[in-house]
This record gives C-alpha cells, structure tokens and sequence, in this order.
C-alpha cells in the first residue's frame, strides 16, 4: 500500500480531532504530530476539528489548553479550527437522508426492550447485539408520540474490509456491526455519524488516529458506503504503553503537554521523542524536525505498542538543550518561570540585570542540564541575595585557613585590569603559586563563596559573569 491523496488534489488533507475534556494529553499529542508531518511531508493540509459534542463534559478552558498546548509543540495547522458541535444540523441534515434512501431507520425500542436485550445477552454469556425489530417493519406501524431514534441499516451479510496503511488488511463480519444510532431521541448526532459528515466535508483524504478507533473505521465505512462517498484511508497506530508494558498512567507520563512545558522540556526534543514511540527511520534516534517532515511515512509506524520512557526523553531533551540558541533558551526559561518549581532563589521573572546573566553563562550551565528546570535550578547562583546561603559542603571547603586565603586573594583580584575569565584565572594562577598552593585548593573556596555550592560551571566564566563589585562583595561575605 502506497500514501495517496484525492486524485486531481495532488496533496492529502488529515485532521486533528480532540474532544475538549481536559488537556492535550501525551498520546493526542503524538497523534496530532503523526498527521502533521504526513501533511508537511507531501505538501498537504493539517485541519483541526474540536469534537465538542459533549456539552457537559467539554470547557472553553479545555480548548484553550489543546490550543495552546499544539501552539507549543510547534504544530501548525490551517484555517480555524472547526467545532463538531456548530455542525449538529448538518449532521442531522445526513441523517435524515439516509433515512429518506433507505440507509437507515427509525427504531422505537424502549429503555425496558433493551434492558431485556441486555439481560438475555448476559444470560448467554454473550456480547449484547441490538437487533431491532423496527429494522424491516413499516413506518406506518409506529406507536403515535412515543420517542424513536435512527438507526444506521447496516449490512447484515458478508465482511467489511479495512485496508490500513499500519494495521494491514483488517477483516469485519457484517453480522457482527450493530445497526448503530446516528441520531438520538433528543435529535442530536452521535459520534460515528458526526465523524464522517466532518471528514467527508472537510476533504479530509486520510485518517490517522489511535487503534482504539479501527472498530469505528469498520462502522463508519458503511456510512460512507451508503452515502456514495469516498472512503478515506486508513492508519490506526498503536497505543502507547508505560515502560512496564501497562496502559499508560500519569505515572508513566500519560500527562498533559503543558506539564512537559512546566517540567522544562524543549518542543523539539519532545516531537523527536513522540514520533519515535511507534515510528522509525532505522537506527536513527536524533532527527530534526526538518528532516522527520522528510522520511515519516505512514509505513515506518509499527503495529506493536510504543513504552514511554522519561529516562530516554530526559537524555534526548539534554542533547537539544546543549545545541539549543542560548537566547532561545533564556525565553523559554522566563516563559516557564512562573510554573515551574523554583529554588528559593530563583525569581518568577527576570530583571534585565539577571536576564544577562543568565544568557552570558548559558554555555556553562546548558553543559550540565537535561530539562530547563535543572538547568535554572543550577543557575541559583546568579539570582541569590547576600549573603548566600552555603550548601553543606560548600561550608565544608571554606575553613578558617580556606577565609583566610580568600581575603589575601580579595586584595589581589581588585587589580585585574580586565574582568574576564581569561584574566581571572590568570590572576588566580598567579596568586596560587605564590602561596605555593595546587589551583584547585584556591578554585574550590572561590567556588563555595560566589556559589553557595561545591558544583558549578567553570568558576572563572562564573566570575567574569557575576562581575568583580558582586564577587568581591561574595567573598568579603567570609571573611568579614
């Protein structure tokens, strides 16, 4: 099977389609990439559908956060996003012609019929059919008043076939489809009916959705069979499971995107990590987006469930940190700021002053950092008030003899000509050999006075970027 699109269209169109109940979890999000680089790769359409049809479940909040939560992922898609729910008449307008052509019925089974349909389905240990007599009977034999829905008149005989681009071949006994509702009591459409009025209306030409839907792809192929439409194609793709092979829970990752934000993930890590649960290029583990748009196809998704796995996404997410833009990184880090969990003295916001700190010792500190909270979190040394706070072994290094040589060296430090790291530790070389002392016994207690910590960045580039008055004032803090 070869990716096609509508003839004389030369390009495929797929959707996006979410109901807004809560956030864009993990597994939407991926779907969501899936049809987007499809569409991007071949010059294509990426639409959005909200399939808000459940009004009491759905929030304006909900569609906000899969807005904002694609924006961030980088996923771009075309024109405004279409709501199911402002189409209810046209999907009526569908069903009532299927009725007119002899697709579908009205059914007039009561709540106690199917109750007894159930309990007899139960009593047998079987699956629950409805097989509803108003099926063949005539409209003319309807009880006056009583409240019908319209059925779809499924085919009872013989298969349907789903030709699936990840799936295979997928073979459905007719006998087994119920005569599914399209129109409730109420008036209103079900999902299987408003899902291929869409489809059909937005020339969408290939569908790519979780395996949870194939069920559907054989239920609403019918639909479209019986209204003389084309069938699109089809790519159910696999779930993604926990690294324990379970179904994935929020211990696993099954998290809103905007939690991936706040833990400080880069969108260009994540979409590398997403597209490669259940797709592959090889061996290929590193792919940018620009060259993911170029190889995905429908025919590198797997058919087996993808495992999550935070430890190979923090991994990835420390590559693109190190070959990410320092300014880049500064703006991401002030977008999450206010979301994140903040050491003490890291600020909801930065000021200019700390702003330029931060991105002058961005290649020092993007060296260490898997996620953007680890690596502002690392950063605490540029924002602490005086005087700092000492980490337990930072107290450790700076002993009496330890002050003692930070004021002698406090003496020498107020004449370097140029505070830069180059001149910095040229001092401090100076100074060690002449207090016929190895570098580090001097860098060390440097490190504890300026940082509170035993761990930095090199102490010179962290030096030259607090600059000599904040240094000064740091070490004099010991001795003083």
């Amino acid at each position: 099977m070869t990716d096609t699109s509508v003839p004389g269209s030369g390009a495929p169109v797929v959707r996006f389609a979410p109901s807004p109940t809560g956030f864009l979890h993990i597994g939407g999000a991926r779907t969501a990439l899936f049809n987007w680089l499809f569409a991007k790769g071949r010059g294509g359409r990426f639409l959005l559908r909200i399939e808000d049809t459940d009004r009491e479940r759905n929030s304006p909040e909900a569609v906000a956060a899969i807005l904002d939560g694609l924006s961030w992922l980088g996923l771009d898609w075309e024109g405004e996003p279409v709501s199911q729910f402002e189409r209810a008449d046209r999907h009526r307008e569908v069903a009532h012609a299927l009725l007119a052509s002899g697709g579908a019925y009205r059914c007039y089974l009561t709540p106690e019929d199917l109750g007894e349909m159930r309990a007899a389905a139960e009593a047998e240990k079987r699956p629950l059919q409805v097989r509803s007599p108003w099926r063949d009977r005539s409209p003319d034999e309807a009880p006056a008043d009583r409240p019908f829905v319209i059925r779809l008149k499924a085919a009872r005989e013989g298969t349907t076939v789903i030709s699936d681009h990840v799936q295979g071949e997928v073979t459905f006994a007719n006998k087994e489809l119920d005569d599914l509702i399209i129109l409730r009591s109420d008036g209103s459409p079900t999902y299987n009916l408003a899902v291929v009025v869409d489809d059909h209306d937005m020339g969408v030409t290939h569908v790519i959705r979780g395996v949870d839907h194939l069920t559907n792809a054989a239920r609403q192929t019918q639909i479209y069979q019986l209204m003389g439409w084309r069938v699109p194609e089809w790519a159910h793709v696999p779930l993604i499971h926990g690294p324990d092979g379970a179904k994935l829970s929020k211990r696993h990752g099954a998290l809103g995107v905007e939690s991936y934000r706040a833990m400080g993930y880069l969108p260009a890590a994540l979409r590398n990590y997403l597209v490669r649960l259940g797709w592959s290029h090889g061996d290929d583990e590193i792919i940018s987006t620009e060259q993911l748009v170029e190889w995905f196809s429908l025919e590198g998704i797997g058919k087996s469930p993808a495992r999550f796995d935070f430890a190979k996404l923090e991994a990835l997410n420390g590559h693109y940190i190190r070959t990410a833009d320092d300014e880049e990184l500064v703006a991401r880090i002030e977008a999450i700021l206010p979301e994140i969990e903040r050491g003490a003295d890291i600020p909801e916001s930065l000021d200019d002053i700390s702003r330029a700190r931060l991105k002058a010792s961005m290649p020092g500190l993007k060296e260490r950092a898997k996620t953007l909270v680890e690596l502002v979190n690392g950063a605490a040394y540029l924002f602490a008030k005086r005087p700092l706070k000492l980490q337990e072994k930072a107290a450790k290094l700076l002993d009496e003899n330890a002050r003692a040589m930070l004021e002698k060296l406090a003496e020498r430090l107020q004449t370097v000509a140029a505070w830069d790291a180059a001149s910095i530790e040229a001092e401090v070389r100076a100074f060690a050999e002449s207090e016929d002392l190895k570098l580090g016994k001097v860098a060390q207690p440097i490190r504890a006075a300026v940082t509170g910590s035993a761990v930095s960045p090199p102490v010179f580039d962290v030096m030259a970027v607090l600059g000599r008055d904040e240094v000064l004032a740091r070490i004099k803090d010991q001795f003083n």
